[in-house]
């Protein structure tokens, strides 16, 4: 029973720390285009000039 009282505050902690990171990187527009950079991998650079 002891050990709810370590694991129940480090598991909150982490939650807050996981929470927080998500609303950060929601707040700076990283998920605003999901589609884009994996499409951009198919793409073909543009040919060497020779």
């Amino acid at each position: 029973m002891s050990v709810l009282y370590l694991v129940l505050p480090l598991a909150l902690l982490i939650v807050l720390v996981a929470g927080s990171a998500f609303a950060w990187a929601a707040r700076r527009g990283q998920f605003d285009d999901l589609e884009t950079p994996a499409l951009r991998a198919l793409h073909d650079d543009e040919p060497a000039r020779r």
